[in-house]
């Protein structure tokens, strides 16, 4: 089915590049790939930049602020830096100016300040904002269609030492917050899109890749028929008061993206802890966010324990054993082809008719040929925020941020998207739009609704449950080593399956 879908678009691009001498009408929506690395379990997607065509991978950062990568290897005539106290700059917002002796790209004299922050080593950098040409691509929400230039993508150039813990093939980090220095955001604003975008990331990149969406759907993925956007689950997205970003000024609300979570559920039955945690104080503690950082869904100490508890009960109940658990995981089962499906999880948003369901896919993680693991972690007993959740429970679901509505959406993807294999052919008949600068633009955000209630609850224990550290550092230190070296670094930590390490005992 691929193959016609591939050969109807390389005739219509012939057609249209042969047909078509009026300017391009404006897109609808616009797509970048994301591919998933096995050894890091980190997400990422190529930008072609610069009119020298350069391409750049970096780690998708859901609750990033900015652009930002390595520039020791980038040469690029288009490249401009962003001069302080300009519009721009303060569209940015970027506060003072920063000036270097020897200029250099990434900093020169009176640029517009940035921060850079690498939240696997919890690194902050300072340089300069500038600007290249940045080449996406348009979607009907089937295909990707024809190439739009940005003349005036605005990122920052960062130190080499901020690669540390990101794959190898990449050489920097994209944000995608509300914040305006975001990538969605400056799509949306040069090109006059729909403040929205979409994430659906892939389990593997084995057999396909992931997609960004831009400016909204539809979303009919190749082989699937359906449009995604017809039969999404939806909830208010919430402000937390309080920033939670690496550096802000007082006063500052978080850019990160956090919705409302009523209560648990473990194949229908109500997961009993303490609700008060579930909500976001004055303080911006407690609440649940969405996070493509954290590998695995974070849970508060107490709230895994009673989550944990009622889970191996559950999975009892239709005779699937416990075992030894695995590191870094403090629950595992023998899983084999006799057991029965595991237990379902629900997390009840605004009300108990809304449920974000969870099955196997997402809740488990196979780490041998007989054992998986709850691939949820004990996120330990005085986290920030109370459930933050991963990258594992967060693909092959389509995600749907709607910024100017303040909704998140999400719809079950149950086939990779075939779009990106056509990008190849889509490379030879490329046309091209141009726009040249992010037009200046505020946007009110709205207030989070009321917090529920508290419900005080029992807190069950979990016998021989591994109270596990934030999984965002790394199992081991990394020695330091360049995101252009294809070597394997000694001590550098491997996250690929076969590294999972057996405990002593149940």
């Amino acid at each position: 089915m691929a193959s016609s879908h591939l050969s109807f678009l390389l005739f219509s691009l012939i057609t249209f590049s042969l047909s078509n001498a009026a300017p391009l009408p404006p897109p609808n929506a616009l797509h970048l790939p994301i591919r998933k690395d096995p050894r890091t379990r980190q997400y990422y997607t190529e930008l072609q930049m610069s009119t020298n065509t350069t391409y750049v991978n970096v780690v998708l950062d859901l609750g990033g602020q900015n652009t930002w990568f390595n520039c020791d290897h980038y040469n690029s005539p288009s490249y401009r830096l962003v001069p302080c106290n300009t519009n721009l700059c303060r569209t940015l917002k970027g506060v003072g100016c920063v000036s270097c002796g020897t200029p250099r790209t990434g900093c020169g004299i009176n640029t517009c300040p940035s921060n850079v922050y690498n939240p696997y080593r919890n690194l902050l950098y300072g340089d300069g904002y500038g600007t290249d040409k940045l080449r996406t691509l348009s979607t009907d929400g089937r295909f990707v269609l024809t190439g739009y230039d940005f003349n005036s993508y605005a990122f920052s150039c960062a130190d080499v030492r901020l690669l540390r813990n990101l794959a190898r093939q990449t050489v920097g980090m994209i944000g995608l917050t509300r914040s305006t220095n975001s990538l969605p955001k400056q799509l949306s604003l040069a090109f006059k899109l729909p403040n929205k975008f979409a994430l659906c990331l892939p389990s593997s990149s084995k057999n396909g890749v992931g997609d960004i969406f831009i400016g909204g759907g539809p979303y009919v993925m190749p082989p699937v028929i359906q449009d995604l956007s017809k039969s999404l689950t939806t909830t208010p997205l919430l402000i937390n008061p309080v920033s939670t970003a690496p550096a802000y000024t007082q006063g500052d609300p978080s850019d990160e993206y956090f919705i409302g979570v009523k209560s648990i559920r473990i194949d229908g039955k109500v997961v009993s802890f303490n609700n008060s945690l579930l909500s976001i104080d004055k303080n911006g503690n407690g609440g649940t966010k969405l996070s493509t950082i954290a590998r695995y869904t974070l849970l508060h100490d107490s709230i895994y324990r009673a989550f944990a508890a009622a889970f191996v009960k559950a999975a009892a109940a239709k005779n699937i054993k416990r075992v030894a658990p695995v590191r870094p995981f403090g629950v595992c089962f023998s899983m084999t082809r006799a057991n029965g499906s595991v237990p379902y999880v629900d997390l009840v948003l605004q009300s108990e008719s809304v449920k974000w369901r969870f099955y196997e896919a997402n809740s488990m993680l196979k780490v041998n040929n007989t054992v998986s693991c709850l691939a949820i972690q004990n996120g330990g007993l005085n986290p920030r925020t109370a459930v933050v959740i991963g990258g594992h429970q967060l693909e092959n679901y389509l995600l749907e941020f709607d910024l100017h509505c303040a909704r998140f959406s999400t719809a079950m993807k149950t086939e990779f998207s075939t779009m990106l294999f056509a990008e190849f052919l889509v490379e030879s008949f490329i046309l091209e739009n141009d726009v040249d600068e992010i037009p200046p633009q505020a946007e009110a955000q709205p207030p989070p609704p009321p917090p529920p209630p508290d419900n005080e609850a029992n807190e069950p224990e979990i016998p021989n449950a591994t109270n596990e550290h934030d999984p965002l550092e790394a199992e081991a230190e990394e020695e330091y080593h360049s995101a252009h070296s294809d070597s394997e670094v000694e001590g550098e930590p491997d996250f690929s399956d076969d590294e999972f390490q057996p405990d002593a005992a149940t």
